[in-house]
């Protein structure tokens, strides 16, 4: 088959999914392609090169799959809705990809445009919102770093020793309240309430404008901007 840019990205894929960043390199994806690595080098100049396309593609599906998601809202959804639909779909689409966690969360090292366009995206739903330009960045950083973290946990290997029956009657005596709350709600619902809770959080940022009610999403008001 012809050797195309896509076709390294999706190697290269592949590779980052088994190998990670310490262990990825050019050489591995041109033998998984069945190729010198001295041709790859004619599409990507170079390994940074070709883990920026990599991360883009993560991204930018990503980042379309959120534009999708904010035009399904009602044209009342408050801030805390948008919010939460960027994440939703940063989760959906990142755990498409073997890795896809860990290639967003490196995304930055790799100046991935894709990742830009949806920190930027995020940073101006909340300044519209109105969390004030100083907290603006951490609240964005926060909700990604989240989102990342909930999906390398989603994404990581099962217990290489297996869990008997004894071992969770154990674990039920010896932790009975952690194991309750991982049994109480299924991996979507648990990470729907976790972006409520955040965003009530960042709700306590947003000052009530000169004169009284508080803006749309501050503490007065539910996680998804109702009262």
């Amino acid at each position: 088959m012809k050797l195309t840019a896509d076709r390294i990205i999706d190697a290269g894929m592949a590779v980052f999914a088994e190998t990670g960043y310490h262990g990825f390199s050019v050489r591995q994806v041109a033998d998984r392609l069945d190729v010198h690595a001295g041709s790859l080098y004619y599409h990507v100049p170079s390994k940074a090169a070709l883990l920026q396309l990599m991360a883009d593609r993560v991204v930018r599906q990503a980042y379309e799959a959120g534009t999708a998601a904010l035009a399904g809202l009602p044209a009342q959804a408050g801030w805390p809705a948008r919010v939460t639909a960027q994440a939703v779909a940063l989760r959906q689409s990142i755990r498409q990809h073997p890795g896809g966690a860990i290639m967003l969360a490196g995304s930055p090292k790799t100046l991935s445009s894709g990742a830009l366009s949806l920190m930027e995206r995020l940073l101006a739903t909340l300044a519209e919102a109105g969390v004030p330009p100083e907290h603006c960045g951490t609240a964005a950083d926060t909700v990604l770093s989240h989102v990342t973290g909930y999906v390398l946990q989603e994404q990581s290997e099962p217990p290489a020793v297996p869990v008997t029956a004894e071992d969770v009657a154990a674990l039920h005596r010896s932790f009975p309240r952690t194991v309750a709350a991982a049994a109480a709600h299924g991996p979507d619902e648990k990470f729907t309430r976790s972006l409520d809770l955040l965003c009530a959080g960042i709700g306590t940022l947003i000052r009530p404008p000169s004169g009284g009610a508080p803006t749309e999403g501050a503490p007065s008001g539910g996680p998804d901007g109702r009262s």
